[in-house]
């Protein structure tokens, strides 16, 4: 059967070859009577419009590029639905890639973005380096921070304000009257790893005490397990614990409760940072500090559109405060 093209559907429809072109141009202006007519003749006809070759006119992919570290973090998967989502309903079809965090992996994977002549990318909790920041520069193709913020004056970045988040972790158990106080942190080289720590820290400071003791989760669920162990399993464990994301704080309390005896919160309280779905479940009940992604994504979206719409347009960033979630995990200061 011989192909059918854009030529068919308007002689069918009784339209010029433009109108097609409009009608399944996303944001295009065309008559609803037009698209109406044009769509039912595609329909009739079985076509469908070559995108590749659009993007080779228009010179726009219509695609987003999206690199991520790993997926195991449940706040994640819920970011990378709503990115999605957000971007489809603008008319833009996303690519995800997985890369480690160490600037070979994150290379490979932006060459082959750049391959596929993305629109934008939007890098979450990947670092990347200059050479790679001024080969996309010099591209025209602009890239957003999402939930990682970098010292680079080229990048557009959205995080939860970390600082402010850690600081009030520390008040919060400061409060309820702990003195002995651990951290589990995760990758050290992540700037949400650094910020948060920083705020716990100057809140812990404030109080007038220091940390207690600390150990490296890595934002992973087994080596957070090992560093549960290493923090509890002794003689003078601390009375609480701050672990920089929920999914390690996951982690955290199973060790605690189901390997070592230890009650969570009658004898340690525990608390995170994200509050995924999961950190409101009765089994864990996380007393946590809340990132709020709707927004995080909202505006990650509203930079690159910006971006991409003139690339001359200045870099931000945005930090997002989020409220502090009190559940079960932490003792409650009185009052």
């Amino acid at each position: 059967m011989a192909k059918v093209t854009s030529i068919d559907v308007a002689a069918l429809a009784g339209v010029s070859r433009s109108a097609v072109s409009r009608v399944f141009t996303p944001g295009a202006s065309v008559s609803p009577a037009t698209a109406t007519k044009v769509r039912t003749a595609a329909r009739a006809l079985g076509y469908r419009p070559n995108v590749l070759a659009r993007s080779l006119i228009t010179g726009r992919s219509r695609i987003i590029g999206l690199v991520v570290a790993y997926l195991e973090n449940q706040f994640y998967p819920e970011a990378i639905e709503r990115l999605s989502k957000s971007l489809q309903a603008q008319g833009y079809h996303v690519l995800v890639f997985m890369a480690s965090n160490d600037n070979e992996a994150t290379q490979t994977v932006i060459d082959e973005l750049l391959d596929y002549q993305v629109d934008g990318i939007v890098i979450a909790s990947v670092g990347v380096s200059n050479d790679l920041t001024r080969r996309c520069e010099d591209a025209g193709i602009p890239i957003v921070l999402f939930n990682r913020d970098q010292f680079d004056d080229r990048l557009s970045s959205v995080t939860s304000d970390n600082m402010a988040g850690g600081r009030k972790l520390a008040e919060f158990l400061l409060a309820g009257g702990h003195r002995r106080i651990g951290h589990i942190a995760g990758w050290e080289g992540a700037s949400t790893q650094i910020d948060r720590e920083a705020g716990f820290k100057a809140g812990l400071m404030a109080g007038g005490i220091k940390l207690a003791m600390r150990s490296i989760g890595n934002f992973d669920f087994e080596t957070a397990q090992n560093a549960a162990r290493a923090m509890f399993d002794r003689d003078d464990p601390p009375e609480a614990v701050f672990v920089t994301n929920d999914h390690m704080a996951f982690a955290v309390m199973d060790v605690l409760r189901f390997e070592l005896g230890i009650c969570v919160p009658d004898d340690v309280s525990v608390v995170g940072y994200d509050d995924v779905q999961i950190a409101a479940w009765p089994s864990y009940n996380l007393t946590t500090v809340r990132q709020r992604a709707n927004e995080m994504v909202s505006k990650t979206i509203e930079l690159l559109m910006t971006r991409i719409e003139n690339v001359d347009a200045p870099p931000q960033r945005i930090c997002i405060d989020g409220p502090l979630i009190i559940r079960g995990s932490a003792r409650t200061p009185q009052g």
